[in-house]
């Protein structure tokens, strides 16, 4: 698997008859609880999966060791229906709400939820509604597959701050109240967008409106139109790949965007996946990355809008000559 190209993103939608949203966020959906051993913090704590760029951790369901994708791109949390079909049914914890969700690149499944708790190093999270999905190569380890049948999504890292460090392959979930970021930590321009955490990338000097996605390993991914607003597919050369996305594999094109800006870094003739946008409304224009955060240590406040990253050092993306630099007017 190339790891610029995996992607993930779980978008689901609830529905029934009378059934509200501030029902289904409340009640049917309501948020999980999350409880620290001790002190704000995990510690740091290390990827499952360590040959791929994006978050893995070992959980633990129902007295099982189970891998989890971190992803903040996923609207929901997910778990696999071979899993959850292992685990010892819980009277009052499956509910058959109807669900719909899409996956980057438009395939669509429905299904159930259900409620799980699980513990990791450092933290529980109890009360975890979690839909039930196929998630297809990304819950085995067959042929570069994650081998990860949970998806921690964006109900989990709304109630605390992410922590992360891709190139030492090592993340920490801290206490949303009263976090203050290491010095070195400095603001990236982000606002909450639904339950999404979105920021802004140039491409070409486009501007676009991106959604932070620990699930995707690429610097950038967009979907046909916005990439056809950007100017990207002008008739460039580009490349076709495979990435594994929510119930299966993903056949997408690769172009060359000359210049990418995100957070004070220029990324020269960087590779931009272009997906198909499934038909709901507000799915995002861009997802950005774990490439963007290669070098450097980030800091997730979903729940309250907000993104940091360190400086990062002059790093090569694609082939040797392909140089990352500073954009003008950053500090030396």
């Amino acid at each position: 698997m190339d790891r610029r190209g995996f992607l993930v993103r779980a978008g689901l939608l609830a529905g029934g008859l009378g059934l509200g949203w501030w029902v289904k966020d409340h009640v049917i959906w309501r948020r999980p609880e999350l409880a620290f051993a001790q002190g704000a913090s995990t510690g740091w704590l290390p990827y499952a999966t360590r040959r791929s760029n994006v978050p893995t951790v070992q959980v633990e369901v129902a007295g099982r060791p189970v891998r989890a994708l971190i992803d903040s791109g996923a609207q929901y949390s997910v778990i696999d229906a071979a899993l959850a079909a292992q685990l010892p049914e819980r009277e009052g914890f499956s509910f058959d709400i109807p669900l719909v969700a899409y996956g980057v690149g438009g395939g669509m499944q429905t299904g159930r939820g259900t409620t799980i708790d699980l513990a990791l190093p450092g933290l529980t999270v109890s009360g975890l509604r979690a839909a039930i999905l196929k998630l297809g190569p990304l819950a085995s380890s067959d042929r570069g597959g994650l081998g990860a049948p949970l998806i921690l999504g964006q109900d989990v890292f709304g109630e605390a701050v992410f922590e992360v460090e891709p190139r030492r392959r090592r993340f920490r979930f801290l206490k949303a109240e009263g976090y203050a970021p290491a010095p070195d930590l400095l603001p990236v321009a982000a606002q909450k967008r639904g339950t999404a955490l979105q920021s802004e990338i140039t491409v070409e000097g486009a501007t676009v409106q991106a959604v932070v996605d620990t699930g995707a390993s690429a610097l950038l991914s967009m979907h046909r139109t916005s990439a056809q607003q950007a100017g990207l597919l002008d008739g460039r050369p580009s490349e076709t790949g495979v990435s594994y996305v929510l119930g299966g594999a993903l056949r997408a094109q690769i172009v060359r965007a000359e210049t990418v800006t995100f957070a004070d870094q220029l990324y020269r003739r960087a590779p931009v996946g272009v997906f198909e946008q499934p038909p709901l409304p507000n799915f995002p224009d861009a997802l950005i990355g774990m490439e963007a955060f290669e070098d450097r240590r980030a800091a997730f406040d979903l729940g309250g809008g907000r993104l940091w990253a360190t400086r990062a050092p002059d790093v090569r993306l694609g082939q040797p000559a392909r140089k990352v630099s500073q954009t003008a007017g950053s500090p030396d």
